[in-house]
């Protein structure tokens, strides 16, 4: 008999295929009684596989004394109580790497929709807008423009890559000051007021909870535009829609918020917004390196071998 799984959340149509034809998978996601499921695992199951979105609490771990694996399909682990899981001695791994192009492309796929109005531009020929009104106001120059990027981990300095082939200047505010030629800013008002666009790319979690805040979006200003490929936590949400609405942030190109996939109405209604639905990895090709990250490190744990990415 294969060794059981706890699945916590449904996955990448083919990551999960072979999942379930490898091992003895339980989805617990779709279980009527999950109290039952976990107390019927709870002396068998070594193994929990999840996304970065559903991560993994504590009192799941707990009511699996047996688990020694947390597989997660996706970079970010905010959601899981690592904590707890190192506490207790079990592992987590991710899946890092391979998702740094894509998502770095699409942060920048959003500043370049943001200043130049990429959507509304759209929607301005769709709507009969230049037939009927002419010329579409002008928009905003990519090159010479100044930004500021919130996290210069793997994702983040992969984007300032790309930013500067644009010939734009670039800065970074992070915990720490990295090897780079990039100016480094301690204070992100500072680089928010130096700035002509914020792009953050942080992780989530606690220590980067609203890191984005009214004071760095107010210091960015009318004229400025925000960037988020992050997690929705670590911008002030509520005054950054205010802001938007009001004029005194001048655009922004979103793909991940607070409680996704809900997005208020007042966002949606502002026109000076791109929106995409957390899509910044939702390429075939990176969903499927994400998906073998995360089943080599399943089939590395049963077999008793080093993780491939542990946390």
């Amino acid at each position: 008999m294969t060794r059981p799984v706890l699945l916590l959340c449904g996955l990448h149509e083919a990551t999960q295929r072979e999942l379930e034809s490898t091992w003895q998978v339980h989805r617990y996601h779709e279980a009527t009684d999950k109290a039952a499921l976990l107390a019927s695992l709870a002396e068998a199951c070594e193994v929990v596989v999840t996304s970065g979105g559903r991560g993994c609490e504590a009192a799941l771990m707990k009511a699996l004394p047996k688990l020694k694996l947390i597989s997660c399909f996706g970079v970010g682990v905010a959601a899981i109580d690592l904590g707890h899981a190192r506490a207790h001695g079990i592992a987590v791994t991710n899946t890092p790497d391979v998702l740094t192009d894509d998502v770095a492309d699409l942060a920048v796929a959003l500043m370049l929709a943001s200043l130049r109005q990429v959507v509304a531009a759209d929607r301005w020929v769709r709507e009969g807008a230049w037939v009927k009104r002419g010329t579409m106001p002008l928009t905003t120059a990519v090159a010479k423009r100044r930004v500021g990027i919130v996290g210069l981990g793997r994702i983040g300095a992969a984007i300032a890559t790309r930013c500067a082939a644009f010939g734009t200047e670039i800065a970074y505010h992070g915990p720490n000051r990295k090897p780079v030629d990039w100016t480094y800013f301690a204070d992100p008002v500072e680089m928010a007021r130096w700035a002509d666009v914020v792009i953050a790319a942080c992780p989530g979690g606690a220590a980067t909870k609203g890191i984005v805040s009214r004071a760095v979006l107010e210091a960015l200003g009318p004229a400025g535009h925000f960037v988020n490929i992050a997690r929705g936590s670590v911008v002030d949400q509520p005054a950054m829609v205010e802001l938007l609405r009001s004029g005194a942030l001048g655009g922004a190109g979103l793909d991940v918020f607070d409680d996704a996939p809900h997005v208020p109405q007042a966002l949606i209604d502002v026109p000076r917004v791109v929106l995409q639905p957390h899509h910044a990895s939702g390429t075939n090709e990176t969903r499927t390196a994400m998906g073998r990250l995360t089943l080599d490190n399943v089939a590395a744990h049963f077999a008793g071998r080093s993780l491939l990415t542990p946390v």
